[in-house]
């Protein structure tokens, strides 16, 4: 988060959306996951289309600026992609912040777990079966946390 300033409204395709950070200096952090091949969420429709009544396993990223998602979790999340013999059909993200409204939906389908930045849920066949919370994320190495993720993909994805 260091030397991003807050915005009060970004304005984007002619819709007024409240954001924390200049878009511009989100895109990389969006192309971090997406260049991986997961794909975005952006509004709480297109988190409705992919959750609701979903079958197969789906992996969903909460992204954010924050450093443990940047030097933590992505990099554990990509990690874990490039080591496990078995993965997630569909890999998903929302951006904290950014897509407040999808990443709200998002969220309102983690089954009473409070929202942190980032979060990593694992859902199959429209149940959430595994959430990574930041607690989980802080203090460990991405290695640690692909570890973890690896495992749950072994369990669930097969």
């Amino acid at each position: 988060m260091h030397g991003m300033k807050p915005l009060d409204v970004v304005s984007r395709a002619g819709a007024d959306r409240q954001t924390m950070y200049d878009e511009r200096l989100v895109s990389p952090m969006r192309e971090d996951l997406t260049s991986v091949g997961f794909r975005e969420m952006r509004t709480p429709e297109d988190v409705d289309a992919t959750l609701k009544d979903s079958k197969g396993t789906i992996l969903v990223m909460v992204n954010s600026v924050c450093g443990c998602a940047a030097g933590r979790a992505r990099p554990g999340v990509k990690l874990a992609l490039e080591l496990a013999s078995v993965k997630p059909a569909k890999l998903m993200t929302v951006f904290a912040g950014q897509d407040r409204e999808a990443t709200e939906r998002a969220r309102s389908y983690f089954a009473g777990n409070p929202p942190t930045s980032p979060q990593v849920a694992l859902f199959k066949d429209g149940q959430l079966v595994y959430l990574m919370q930041r607690h989980q994320i802080e203090g460990r190495d991405a290695p640690e946390i692909a570890a973890d993720l690896v495992k749950v993909f072994e369990k669930t994805c097969n």
